[in-house]
């Protein structure tokens, strides 16, 4: 069982930046990879950006050039850098991890919340 603690999370108006934080806990196997999911209200949880041992970082194209996400894979950890959020950034973001062998792990989400 991986546990992951999320922090970071607000209320931010248009073209201002944030930074999500997460942390997993000790995990006996591999993580092989963390991330960021979101959901907005009435949607569907969408991948905003995932960091892949050994393979390219992935982003949503509505984040490319305004996100960077950040993995300490000897930590266990990773950030989010949000910068020139807008109002349909506006959700609960969800810290993503998974193990080498496919078990995923989701942290409890964290509200982010863009004003125009």
């Amino acid at each position: 069982q991986v546990q992951l603690v999320e922090s970071g999370g607000g209320l931010v108006q248009a073209g201002e930046s944030l930074r999500l934080s997460c942390a997993a806990s000790r995990s006996t196997f591999s993580i092989n990879a963390m991330g960021w999911y979101r959901q907005a209200p009435g949607k569907q949880r969408e991948l905003v950006a995932v960091d892949t041992s050994g393979a390219s970082t992935n982003y949503a194209d509505s984040v490319k050039g305004r996100f960077t996400i950040f993995r300490d894979s000897a930590k266990n950890t990773v950030s989010l850098q949000m910068n020139s959020l807008k109002p349909e950034d506006t959700g609960v973001y969800y810290c993503y991890a998974r193990l080498l062998f496919g078990i995923e792990f989701w942290g409890q989400g964290t509200q982010v919340t863009v004003s125009s």
